[in-house]
């Protein structure tokens, strides 16, 4: 019923705004008004038939209260995707776990995480004493916490592995936060519009939290805002036994929820974008016939909502807004410029070091294996940890409770994006220019020189494309923080009056033409000066190396896109000099980007076991099902283990004669190549990430793994999913 009702006010704002975006992107396209050109190239496919990282990892599975060694491969897609094992893995058998991480938070300790979950059931705090929900065998946890959806809990043996997955699983939460694709010229803008507009009026102004995922995962979300609160105060008084269980079935039932949510929500949703599909061709053509008097009757009801509302907004801005722009554009100039200025000092620091090597080590064929390894950095978790890390120091201290920011997060994971975006466009242009020299090289000095030659042309390209991608991030911030804080101060004088407006625009243009967007754009433009000031007056200064507006980089490779837009090179086929069947085996699997380099760590004796000809069924830990969290048993069986039982047991894998021939991307600090097949991938991602797969696709109702009775051994994992409860497959989320 509750979700009903939201879909249902929202799926009407959605179709209103599909109109407008459907107009704006017609006129845009008819238009123009692009801004300056990139200088450096855009990858189209950046990380196809790759994985980001793979490795084993300790997982809690709640339905046994166990520790289970579990191998986690994250595809190019950033879901994580749990296999039994590695051999389960590279038999291309169907995962335990599909998640797909929009929304959730990272916690590295057991603390932060008990400080969440005791709030997000007020009046249920285990007494001092009493076991928590959840206990750690190492030092080293990694939970996956979610305001609605089930926990994940994770852990590692080192401090060193806790950080490395850490940079990994932010990773995906970064990547899948951001699932709403910008390549939707119409669709998308009418979503985020709609979401805003419904908050609206709701009277919920400012930055949300959990407009994250794709649109199913973001109405889910608004759904549950306004279902959680009543399904709590309803269920909480109802719920039995200690704090510790009250507070593991109030989890369990807020995930049950949130999937049934999320299944009407996709059905309902899906409904409106077909209808508004099916209109689709018929506005279309009423826009590119009657563009001209759309706009004059859109201009003609902006002159008299300006009329009416610019003078008390500019009133607002002046007294509330402008004496605080250059203090919120210095705390956001600061740490983005560092991270940018990471960036480009990363991406100098790989490229410089590689000519060293090719040049000490020897030519093309050193070329090849380092070039591999390059064009992939920007998707290193690890290395790009130390720039993204720069935007923690983000704090808009005061201003964050004067113009109702709920959290710094939304700026600090665009930032990101922009960030990792940057570096491949330079890493991508580098390699483009280098491929095209190659041709006319002599020899190991002219191979030197010209790699140093294009790295200062990329690095200057990248200096032009940073500034004009960071004066963007600054202003779209500026407006996102000031301009909700705005229309929330007018909404009492002057939203109520808005309707008189309506009758200014003409019937057959009504779905062109909102008063409520129209009213949005005159409170923009009433602030939009300032800020457009505030961030040329930063740039006049050379403040954190940013280029005035009126300087144009002209194009100095006029070819350079043209050469963009060619077959994306792979170096290690072009140049391998391997034969053509080689070749072929050889585009067939999927490597990891990121190696362990610690060796075999002691928990990867369960991998042995399962390596053991004799023996295909995994072997358990040992821990008792009677025991909660099985702590000391973990730590009493590790340490009978030694290392080099899971040395064996990798030298084992990696000789075994279904291994596929490494061809690895490693960095420069690890050791043994790690190779895995191509085909899991398509079949490991979950609906929300891909369709169209080929392998076994788990069904909501899967659970993904047996419960061993006392006693019992594990069974190998088989093609089909038994639906016994257990850890609970996770497809759509």
């Amino acid at each position: 019923e509750k979700t009903g009702k939201v879909l249902r006010e929202f799926c009407r704002c959605y179709e209103e705004q599909y109109g407008v975006a459907l107009f704006n992107s017609v006129r845009y396209e008819i238009e123009g008004n692009g801004g300056p050109q990139a200088q450096l190239l855009h990858r189209k496919v950046p990380l196809e038939d790759h994985v980001i990282y793979s490795g084993n990892i300790f997982q809690y599975i709640e339905e046994n209260k166990k520790w289970r060694n579990r191998f986690c491969v994250v595809p190019h897609n950033y879901g994580l995707v749990l296999y039994e094992n590695k051999l389960a893995y590279e038999r291309e058998l169907p995962p335990r776990v599909l998640v797909n991480s929009a929304g959730y938070k990272v916690l590295t300790s057991v603390e932060q995480y008990l400080e969440l979950v005791n709030n997000s059931l007020p009046g249920v705090t285990p007494k001092s004493g009493h076991s928590p929900i959840l206990k750690c065998p190492t030092d080293f946890p990694l939970i996956l916490w979610h305001p609605y959806a089930r926990h994940y809990y994770f852990c590692v043996m080192t401090g060193k592995e806790q950080e490395k997955w850490r940079a990994v699983f932010q990773d995906c939460v970064r990547h899948c936060n951001n699932g709403i694709s910008e390549d939707s010229k119409v669709e998308a803008p009418a979503f985020t519009d709609a979401v805003r507009m419904y908050r609206q009026s709701k009277e919920q102004y400012g930055t949300w939290d959990m407009l994250c995922g794709n649109q199913t995962q973001v109405l889910s979300n608004l759904v549950m805002e306004e279902l959680l609160p009543e399904l709590r105060s309803t269920i909480g008084p109802r719920l039995k036994g200690k704090a510790p269980e009250r507070q593991r079935t109030w989890i369990q039932i807020s995930d049950a929820v949130y999937r049934m949510v999320y299944e009407q929500t996709n059905a309902q949703y899906e409904a409106a974008m077909a209808r508004c599909e099916q209109e689709r061709p018929q506005l279309e053509s009423t826009i590119r016939t009657d563009m001209d008097q759309i706009i004059t009757s859109k201009e003609h009801l902006a002159s008299k909502i300006r009329a009416f509302v610019l003078p008390k907004a500019e009133v607002c801005v002046r007294n509330h807004v402008q004496p605080y722009i250059s203090s919120i554009l210095e705390a956001l100039m600061t740490p983005t410029s560092q991270g940018f200025a990471e960036v480009r000092e990363l991406f100098f620091k790989e490229v410089t070091d590689m000519n060293m090597n090719v040049v000490n080590e020897g030519g093309l064929e050193k070329l090849v294996e380092y070039m591999e390894k390059l064009s992939h950095l920007a998707f290193h978790p690890v290395k790009m940890q130390s720039c993204y890390e720069k935007m923690d120091q983000l704090k808009l201290e005061g201003l964050q409770q004067r113009f109702d920011v709920s959290s710094t997060s939304v700026f600090k994971q665009r930032a990101q994006i922009h960030m990792r975006q940057q570096m491949d466009d330079a890493v991508y242009t580098f390699e483009t220019l280098l491929h095209q020299e190659l041709g006319k090289l002599q020899g190991k000095d002219d191979l030197c020189k010209s790699i140093q030659r294009i790295l200062e042309r990329v690095l200057k390209k990248f200096d032009y494309d940073s500034s004009t991608v960071r004066k963007k991030f600054f202003r779209e911030a500026l407006l996102q923080i000031t301009i909700p804080f705005l229309l929330k101060k007018l909404a009492p004088t002057c939203k109520g009056e808005l309707a008189k407006f309506q009758e200014l625009i003409f019937e057959d243009f009504a779905s062109f033409i909102l008063v409520e967007n129209t009213y949005e754009e005159v409170v923009l433009q009433s602030v939009m000066k300032d800020i457009m000031q505030a961030v040329k007056e930063a740039a006049v200064q050379r403040k954190h190396n940013l280029y005035r507006d009126s300087m144009v980089m002209h194009n100095s490779d006029p070819n350079l896109h043209l050469l963009g837009e060619g077959i994306p090179i792979d170096w290690g086929e072009e140049y391998s000099g391997q034969p053509e069947a080689d070749k072929r085996r050889r585009a067939k699997q999927v490597v990891s980007v990121i190696q362990d380099d610690e060796g075999a760590l002691p928990y990867e004796v369960g991998a042995e076991a399962l390596l053991q000809p004799s023996s295909p069924e995994p072997r358990d830990l040992g821990v008792p099902p009677s025991s909660p969290d099985g702590v000391k048993e973990i730590r009493e069986a590790l340490a009978q283990e030694s290392p080099a039982d899971g040395v064996g047991a990798e030298e084992r894998l990696m000789n075994a004669p279904a291994s596929p021939k490494p061809r690895a991307y490693v960095p420069a600090e690890a050791k043994v190549p790690h190779v895995t097949p191509a085909s899991p991938i398509p079949g490991a991602e979950s609906p929300s990430l891909a369709t169209g797969t080929s392998c076994h696709q788990p069904s909501d109702q899967e659970t993904g793994e047996d419960v061993t009775p006392p006693g019992g051994e594990c069974s190998p994992p088989q093609p089909t999913v038994t639906t016994e409860s257990g850890e609970g497959v996770q497809t759509e989320f």
